[in-house]
């Protein structure tokens, strides 16, 4: 227990040293909010959630306004949009709300599926979405990864055609943890915009330092930046995310929702409202997750488990030199992993859950 104290302070007293935060104002995660200290349970690292939140800001909010859970969140929703359009130096009329970014990646699969032709993503990537788009009759076209797990953006431009509904690139990219660079990125987006939509989640870009790709949407009609609160900000469970696009291109998604923005309780629009506010809590998230990231990835690697460079909060990692049931040993010590994402290589991918979590998962190994 003392070890852990000590450690926080001292990961305190490194945000302080690089100028983030004075330390006197940096809220230590305490026993009851830390995963670390649970005695029953599962140790869940598998759907890369931020194991230190919702913050403490976002916990009083929500528990302040569930007693308004009676009425109905209008008043709510155009403050919360408007704290969004603040944060990206855009309009309201540029962002359309949802029930995480799930629904933001399924509504912009239905407004890309109104005319008959592909869908193009990596492989692998984030794509459970995708089965909305196939059944709304796109076929999807999977472009395989450079050697080094990261998007082929030169293929996936060459392999836009006139039937071409909609390019996907999640960055960074889910499973693999690596990130297109901007420049690099910006251009494929001019280039593929000419031709297609182009959709981009950038659900785990507030754990880099590359900014976010909001400022095209003012003018590029064919850009979707889909965006979520659930994993710097600890809201998965809360379920709140959002898309930003050109004002025309909202209006169409907005007219193939029941209700616009409806989807969002009073409660998580209030966390989201206070989280945006809670720049403390987000700094001490990266740098906690930075430091349990790097032992993780040290410690793979001393089994002679290969991983792939991660900007996230979870590794990529390769089991074909791994001699142990990898699975089977999760399983004894109570922890949830998540699967084999491509057979050659055996690659997995792990949740980079709190310090203590990562001594255990990497004991249980």
């Amino acid at each position: 227990m003392s070890n852990r104290r000590n450690w926080l302070k001292q990961t305190s007293l490194g945000i302080a040293g690089l100028g983030i935060i004075p330390f006197e104002g940096f809220a230590i995660p305490t026993k009851e909010d830390l995963t670390e200290e649970r005695t029953v349970g599962p140790i869940r690292l598998r759907s890369n959630e931020n194991p230190y939140g919702p913050s403490e800001l976002a916990r009083k909010a929500m528990s302040d306004r569930i007693h308004d859970s009676n009425r109905y969140n209008w008043e709510l929703y155009d403050e919360l949009i408007g704290r969004i359009a603040e944060k990206h130096a855009l309009t309201d009329q540029h962002i359309v709300l949802g029930a995480g970014s799930s629904e933001i990646l399924n509504l912009a699969a239905l407004y890309c599926s109104k005319r008959t032709g592909n869908l193009i993503i990596a492989a692998t990537t984030f794509d459970y979405w995708t089965i909305t788009a196939e059944n709304a009759g796109l076929s999807k076209i999977a472009i395989p990864l450079t050697a080094d797990k990261k998007h082929d953006l030169a293929a996936m431009l060459n392999a836009i055609d006139a039937d071409t509904r909609l390019v996907y690139i999640c960055n960074p990219n889910n499973p693999t943890g690596t990130i297109c660079g901007s420049d690099a990125l910006v251009n494929f987006i001019t280039e593929a915009t000419k031709r297609t939509k182009v959709l981009v989640d950038e659900a785990y870009l507030d754990y880099t330092d590359q900014p976010s790709l909001a400022n095209l949407v003012a003018e590029n009609k064919n850009i979707i930046v889909a965006k979520t609160f659930s994993k710097i900000y600890g809201l998965a469970g809360s379920r709140i995310g959002y898309a930003l696009a050109h004002p025309e291109t909202i209006q169409e998604m907005n007219q193939l929702q029941f209700s616009a923005n409806g989807s969002v309780s009073i409660a998580s629009a209030s966390g989201a409202i206070a989280s945006l506010k809670d720049s403390k809590f987000v700094a001490a998230t990266i740098l906690l997750n930075a430091a349990a990231r790097k032992y993780t990835i040290e410690q793979l690697e001393l089994l002679q488990i290969r991983c792939i460079p991660s900007h996230t909060n979870f590794v990529y990692f390769s089991l074909e030199n791994y001699r142990k049931d990898f699975f089977e040993q999760l399983k004894k010590d109570n922890i949830l992993g998540t699967k084999i994402y491509e057979e050659t290589g055996k690659w997995s991918r792990i949740t980079i859950g709190t310090m203590q979590e990562m001594k255990q998962f990497i004991k249980a190994l």
